[in-house]
């Protein structure tokens, strides 16, 4: 397989837009391919309710990339017979970034610069996998990680593996959850973080709305450093490196800055750990984890 990046900003190309929602209506049309029933044509319209809704229950891949793009189509068609040999226990949606730009919103928050890249939504949360072209054989046994740890996370949804659960109309989102996916996916994260707090404010129970508002203002925050202040500041590289999937290296690299300082130092490490522990799943292990580790840091 042919290991080539493309370059975002081609990806973006306003004169092809029009050549490119053709070759997507076609692609509507056709018959499915190998794990059609399991592969999502998602679109600035329905990525709210088509990926986003459905990764309440299982995961969802998402793969951002060019029509007629060999890296693409080469990683695309691999992707698809790895679903379909999920037989259901995770969907695929493809992005054509090209003529779905309000999606690049989600592009900004992971910090891709070029195409293809693959993310994977849980429960509501998009995480960065690959932006890459790997041969089949790695991208298998990277899939094959990538599920068993969610697995061991309890995070791999309500459908067994080995369901057959082909791809069905997802059942509507919520107008409050909905507005802010709409302006988090366009990369408008102030309108998001604002969307998600009406949504706490009517529901403070709503533990989805609470994660999504702690990384989108997580995003922001992340935004306004500079590259001096993460060489810098052990508390940003944390925040950069939890953006960057990477939850455990951010809480220990924080836990550092607690054993290490004390008074009010100690306390914002402490302030900060804890905003970060709000990005993930409150039963998620790694977070019970640096839970034990800070207390031991503590006391």
């Amino acid at each position: 397989m042919q290991k080539r990046d493309f370059s975002l900003h081609g990806a973006v190309d306003l004169g092809a837009r029009a050549a490119a929602a053709k070759r997507q209506q076609e692609r509507a049309e056709r018959p499915a391919g190998p794990g059609g029933q399991y592969v999502i044509e998602a679109t600035d319209a329905n990525f709210g309710s088509d990926v986003v809704e459905r990764s309440m229950r299982v995961p969802v891949m998402v793969a951002f990339v060019v029509d007629k793009e060999p890296s693409c189509d080469a990683l695309m068609g691999d992707l698809e017979k790895l679903v379909g040999e999920g037989g259901g226990s995770w969907l695929l949606a493809r992005v054509d970034i090209e003529i779905n730009q309000q999606l690049q919103g989600y592009l900004q928050q992971m910090r891709v610069q070029r195409l293809p890249f693959v993310g994977v939504v849980v429960q509501g949360q998009m995480m960065p996998f690959i932006n890459s072209v790997p041969p089949e054989a790695e991208l298998r046994q990277a899939v094959g990680e990538l599920f068993a740890a969610l697995k061991e996370q309890g995070l791999m949804g309500e459908v067994p593996e080995g369901a057959e659960e082909p791809v069905e109309a997802a059942p509507p989102m919520d107008p409050a959850h909905a507005a802010a996916e709409d302006a988090l996916a366009r990369g408008d994260f102030e309108i998001a973080a604002e969307a998600f707090r009406e949504v706490l404010a009517a529901n403070p129970r709503d533990d989805v709305a609470k994660r999504r508002l702690a990384l989108t203002e997580l995003t922001i925050r992340v935004k306004g450093y500079d590259p001096e202040r993460l060489e810098s500041d052990p508390l940003a590289a944390a925040d950069v490196q939890l953006l960057q999937n990477d939850p455990e290296g951010a809480f220990d690299r924080v836990l550092a800055v607690v054993r290490s300082t004390f008074g009010d130092d100690r306390d914002a490490a402490r302030v900060h750990l804890l905003s970060l522990f709000e990005c993930l799943p409150a039963d998620d292990q790694r977070v019970a984890k640096a839970r034990r580790a800070l207390q031991a840091a503590l006391f």
